[in-house]
């Protein structure tokens, strides 16, 4: 397993969304953490190990796919007061800006998309390696995490305590386990 990007591992790739996790954490009851997850992600990356300038990354999400494990929780998401999946069916990423730092870590440049509002950000990924799986898949891993405020994309529904704040904290984890597969 390789532990550096490395020019051999330049190419296209597509992210295998049975070894990959794209999830979320959110503060509740201002107590506990809720976490969850998407479960139909999709998208393609290309790595140029030379140039990283002309490495790229696109995601989309299907948010009907949204998964707390709390059947309850995940319908009301889907609501216009969290997600409005009837009107924004998808969530997406677009990069604008590719960094190698040193040979194990990446920033990615890029427009999030959620609910119809676009705003830049800025992720760390750190490379977990590379492998050639039993069906001979060139594989690479990558795993990073950002924060959000929900609000910055009218994601602000919530209801107050009775001791006080809020039941759904502001400031949402986005999570990212990255299982990617090169192109034949």
């Amino acid at each position: 397993m390789s532990t550096a990007i490395t020019p051999e591992l330049s190419g296209n790739y597509s992210i295998d969304p049975a070894h990959s996790r794209i999830g979320f954490v959110a503060r509740h009851a201002m107590v506990t953490k809720v976490r969850g997850s998407f479960n139909d992600v999709s998208g393609t990356v290309v790595v140029d190990a030379e140039d990283p300038t002309k490495s790229s990354a696109k995601v989309t999400i299907q948010v009907v796919s949204v998964d707390t494990r709390n059947a309850d929780r995940d319908n009301h998401l889907r609501t216009n007061e969290f997600l409005d999946v009837a009107s924004y069916p998808e969530i997406t990423f677009a990069s604008t800006d590719v960094k190698l730092n040193g040979d194990s870590n990446v920033t990615l440049t890029g427009d999030l998309t959620i609910k119809g509002v676009t705003k830049p950000v800025t992720i760390d990924f750190d490379y977990q390696g590379a492998a050639t799986d039993p069906f001979g898949n060139q594989r690479l891993g990558f795993e990073g995490s950002h924060t959000i405020s929900r609000q910055d994309y009218g994601v602000s529904w919530n209801a107050p305590l009775e001791t006080g704040g809020v039941l759904v904290g502001d400031k949402i984890v986005l999570e990212f386990d990255l299982s990617l597969i090169k192109a034949a």
